[in-house]
């Protein structure tokens, strides 16, 4: 007779992304962006508009310091939401 905890469906771990930390400012990204410094004007222009000229400074100067351009996306997408 089989064991019951051998024959019990696993469960998923579903891990959930944070909430960026603007929800309200949206920014849409394609694969056509093209270059790094394209994302981070698309980025910054949108926190100038929906939160201040220092978000979007602060913003500007973390991502200029990334070294990855998968780190600069891990760090708008902590920053707003992207479509």
């Amino acid at each position: 007779m089989p064991n019951r905890e051998s024959t019990a469906p696993r469960r998923r771990r579903i891990t959930a992304t944070p909430a960026p930390r603007y929800p309200h400012v949206r920014v849409r990204l394609s694969t056509a962006d093209g270059p790094a410094g394209i994302l981070i004007g698309k980025v910054a222009v949108a926190l100038r508009r929906g939160v201040g000229d220092d978000a979007a400074d602060t913003f500007n100067t973390a991502a200029r310091a990334c070294p990855t351009r998968d780190e600069l996306l891990r760090l708008i997408r902590a920053t707003v939401r992207t479509r």
